[in-house]
């Protein structure tokens, strides 16, 4: 079942969404388009590459259902400095941004709404205030605007 708030994927059964909290009662999306959907990039432990062609599906999918903002999860890694899918995800993020695929990259250390650029974020999307990342600096994940 698709919950049909965020698009995320829900388990049979859950009258709740885990990812945005909404009631779920299956069925289509709804007409206006789905904001927001959370996508895991390290669900499985795939290889970069593996991780690398699930977020060009993602991005496919997420613009076909008229997606506004995406959150990735990629990790942070063990050793310190970011992972490899991390550091893999913001190369293809930002070679994306370039050709004007994607409008905008927010890192998760830089997710916060106290600043100019944070304000203005939730100012355009206001369904982020309520983000459970928001303003924890969480390295392990990345904000796209579609």
């Amino acid at each position: 079942m698709i919950c049909p708030i965020c698009g995320n994927e829900v388990g049979e059964g859950q009258g709740r969404c885990p990812y945005c909290g909404s009631d779920c009662l299956g069925g289509p999306p709804m007409a206006r388009g789905i904001l927001h959907r959370q996508i895991n990039l390290e669900r499985g432990r795939p290889l970069v590459q593996q991780a690398l062609d699930r977020l060009e599906s993602e991005l496919a999918t997420s613009r076909g259902l008229g997606c506004k903002v995406l959150t990735l999860i990629h990790g942070y890694g063990s050793s310190g400095i970011g992972g490899a899918i991390k550091v893999a995800v913001h190369r293809q993020l930002h070679f994306l941004e370039h050709q004007g695929r994607i409008k905008n990259i927010i890192p998760g250390e830089r997710f916060e709404g106290r600043s100019g650029r944070g304000r203005q974020l939730l100012r355009q999307f206001p369904f982020l205030a309520g983000h459970r990342d928001l303003n924890r600096a969480n390295p392990g994940i990345t904000l796209v605007i579609l």
